[in-house]
């Protein structure tokens, strides 16, 4: 639930860029954005410290940030990946040939 809500919360924003990223990219972007970790450990233990969250959510809330710092860039790569185009095969590059300079005797 608490990982759903990370990819709500701090991914829909990428949608801004839908028009001139392209769908992949900007679904890529969202999943980036929504990789969260420091910020949720120190929030959760200020939550916990003055007794506004208790421990069990913080952890909920944590294991949850660190669901998405292990998923959301990999599903992000796997998007980028597939909508790359596949490189060209690279011509064989022309010999260049430089001048002999003519020995010069004195």
């Amino acid at each position: 639930m608490f990982l759903l809500a990370l990819l709500v919360v701090r991914g829909l924003p990428a949608l801004l860029g839908l028009r001139a990223n392209g769908t992949r990219p900007t679904l890529a972007l969202g999943l980036l954005q929504a990789t969260s970790l420091p910020f949720i450990v120190a929030a959760t233990q200020i939550g916990v410290v003055l007794g506004k969250l208790s421990s069990v959510t913080a952890a909920a809330l944590v294991c949850a940030g660190l669901l998405s710092v292990l998923i959301f860039p990999l599903l992000a790569l796997g998007l980028l990946r597939r909508s790359e185009p596949a490189p060209a095969p690279a011509a064989p590059a022309p010999a260049v040939t430089q001048p002999v300079p003519e020995p010069h005797l004195m």
